[in-house]
């Protein structure tokens, strides 16, 4: 079992604060970065990945910025040349303002089974803030147009901690999304990070930028998980939500040490106990998207190990002793029984039925937990 991640780079304006690899791009470049990337494609399906495809994640950048043949062009590769499972999950990152009928119902004739459209906050003010290029209308269109295309798996991203954000503004914007029909099935809600090299970076070394204080973002934190259970969903990760049986099988696989392969500009693959980063010069990719285009680190026994406890526990369910075991042939107890021993008698580990995650209070100070298993 493997995943695959598509970047798409394109966005039509770049957010302020964005520091992904994404940027505008004219009709031409668009073109022959899809043909790059189909031959990257192409080459990783057939000499790199020989598992079977539990998933598939298109994002970027705004795929759903390319015209709609170019989304079908790079499915019709995939499908061409991975072996994808027959009940895959397949995901397509859109803006609310850059889908229409037309290609959301040419997406799911691709095989495109799930939305997540960039939100992240029902407030205009907000959005104009962030230099988001949609309206809340703009998004409420967009989404009628998703479900009235069939899709049903839709994920709603949000963002607290945004500039001059109050906390009736982050009420609004949750109970708003919870009440969307149909009803989203899983929304992501992120914590706004100021980037150094965004625009949002420079405003705030320039002090013009006004976050809310660390107090307030805390409040947000916790209301975001209390309203969203009122309306059913579960939190299954540090920052996502999912109605029964709808949490995002490709990060999940990320997060518990599934192996995946990146396909496209600035992409990450991990597989082979080896990282795969590719060149983030469009320029450089286009010209030769197969060779010599990527970097690679070779991850020791205890980079495994340690990444793979980092990453679990983000998962509210943790990390599993007996998963640790089967995939290292070590004690997960013996291996790190300072850290864990400390961080029980912190309160911010519990250790129950062979599994090791955070508390609730350890939900808070995540960072430093997961610090002590670097």
């Amino acid at each position: 079992m493997a995943e695959l991640y598509i970047h798409i780079p394109f966005c039509v304006r770049k957010c302020l604060y964005c520091d992904f690899c994404s940027f505008p791009a004219d009709r031409d470049m668009q073109e022959n970065y899809v043909r790059a990337l189909c031959e990257e494609l192409v080459f990783s399906g057939e000499e790199r990945c020989s598992a079977s495809l539990s998933s598939v994640f298109i994002g970027g950048g705004t795929p759903s910025s390319l015209p709609a043949e170019h989304i079908i062009t790079v499915m019709k590769c995939v499908r061409e040349h991975f072996d994808v499972s027959d009940d895959a999950e397949i995901t397509i990152e859109c803006n609310p303002g850059t889908v229409d009928a037309d290609k959301l119902h040419a997406y799911a004739e691709a095989g495109i089974n799930r939305i997540s459209f960039g939100l992240q906050s029902a407030d205009d003010v907000e959005l104009k803030t962030l230099g988001r290029i949609h309206t809340y209308d703009d998004f409420l269109n967009s989404y009628r147009l998703a479900a009235e295309a069939g899709f049903s798996n839709i994920n709603v991203d949000l963002m607290s901690g945004i500039p001059g954000q109050s906390l009736s503004s982050w009420e609004s914007t949750l109970r708003k999304t919870c009440s969307l029909d149909p009803v989203p099935a899983h929304i992501s809600a992120y914590s706004l990070i100021v980037e150094e090299e965004t625009p949002f970076g420079e405003m705030m070394k320039d002090g013009r930028l006004d976050v809310p204080d660390e107090d307030l973002d805390r409040e947000m934190y916790h209301m975001t998980s209390r309203i969203l259970s009122e309306y059913g969903y579960s939190r299954y990760e540090i920052s996502n939500y999912a109605l029964d049986g709808h949490e995002c099988r490709h990060n999940v696989g990320y997060w518990t040490g599934v192996p995946y392969y990146g396909a496209g500009l600035d992409a990450s693959s991990y597989y082979g106990d080896a990282r795969y980063a590719n060149t983030d010069d469009i320029i450089s990719y286009i010209k030769d998207p197969v060779v010599g285009h990527f970097q690679i680190e070779k991850l020791g026994m205890q980079d495994l190990m340690s990444e793979f406890m980092i990453l679990g526990l983000r998962m509210i369910k943790g990390v599993s002793a007996g998963e640790f075991s089967k995939r290292f042939s070590r004690d997960l107890f013996d291996v790190y029984a300072s850290q864990i021993e400390k961080h029980v008698k912190e309160g911010l580990l519990v250790t129950e039925d062979g599994n090791v995650f955070l508390s609730e209070r350890g939900l808070d100070l995540a960072n430093h937990v997961m610090q002590s298993f670097i």
